[in-house]
């Protein structure tokens, strides 16, 4: 076993998993205190690092690119002092972060991860319920739908519709963005076949970030939205070849197209995909259980 104790956190390795506990110090990050403790299996690394500076030193942890939902959203666009794969390291327990990335390599090592992308999320992501207030609303995800509810800050033209609810099945991108200088960020949740983005600040699908200390809770509810979603890696799943249509008798006109036909085809891609998403873990039972019955409800109304 390989540990290591500091203010931030402590960070310790059993030879299959690093376990991550988030420090109590009032000066640990909001989100890490929010994620709380973490365990990254071997398979989900892609490397680990021992970074030496002046003052004091630092662990970072390089994840597979897909491996966690979180560092998805993000982009790589969390502040350091936020990012969970990150340790602040004291001069004088250098050689203990120097002994943990020497084992976590060895052990990389023997069981020959692959260090290329994957095609499913190997950790969960953030748990559900989830919520974060920041910017100019607060956002909250129960694992089938998102809402929005918003506050002062809020521009009237986009709370004058009340607050927001977006089903997880209408999704189709999210994306968050960091303020940056003057301009501010966003959280924003794209609904297929929409026709047209507003501007962050008058779209009623997106929270403002002004780029205080609590924006990147809003993260933590993305990247609890996206690791229900379909992986961006995953490959793609060939559908069983169908029978040619019977040829309509030579009297009899021609029809169009039933148009709940496109519906359904769609709600049977989404049963598959939540049946994945069960089995590789990502959805607990009964989350698997709700998600499936919205799709039935779906079905029978389409």
């Amino acid at each position: 076993m390989a540990e290591i104790t500091q203010r931030d956190g402590a960070w310790s390795f059993d030879g299959e998993a690093i376990r991550i506990v988030p420090g109590r110090d009032r000066s640990v990050h909001v989100v890490r205190q929010a994620l709380g403790e973490l365990t990254v299996p071997l398979v989900a690394l892609a490397g680990v690092a021992y970074e030496p500076g002046r003052k004091s030193g630092r662990l970072r942890l390089r994840l597979r690119e897909g491996a966690d939902p979180l560092l998805q959203t993000t982009g790589g666009k969390l502040p350091d002092a936020a990012d969970p794969y990150q340790l602040s390291v004291e001069p004088e327990r250098r050689d203990l972060a120097e002994y943990l990335v020497d084992e976590v390599r060895q052990g990389l090592a023997l069981d020959q991860v692959p260090p290329g992308p994957c095609d499913h999320y190997v950790l969960p992501g953030p748990s559900v319920p989830v919520s974060a207030s920041a910017g100019d609303a607060t956002a909250s995800f129960d694992g089938e739908r998102i809402r929005l509810d918003w506050n002062w800050k809020t521009e009237d033209s986009k709370k004058s519709g009340g607050p927001r609810t977006i089903l997880l099945l209408d999704l189709e991108l999210v994306e968050w963005v960091p303020a940056a200088g003057l301009e501010n960020g966003y959280l924003r949740f794209v609904v297929a076949k929409a026709t047209a983005t507003a501007a962050p600040k008058y779209d009623p699908h997106a929270v403002v970030l002004y780029g205080f200390k609590k924006d990147p809770l809003m993260a933590l509810v993305a990247a609890a939205v996206v690791a229900r979603m379909p992986h961006p890696g995953a490959p793609a799943k060939s559908l069983p070849a169908q029978p040619p249509a019977p040829e309509p008798p030579a009297d009899t006109p021609p029809t169009g197209g039933d148009e709940g036909d496109v519906d359904h085809d769609v709600l049977l891609r989404r049963l598959r995909e939540l049946g994945d998403l069960h089995q590789s873990g990502i959805l607990t039972e009964a989350e698997f259980t709700t998600a499936k019955q919205a799709v039935l409800r779906r079905f029978s109304g389409a």
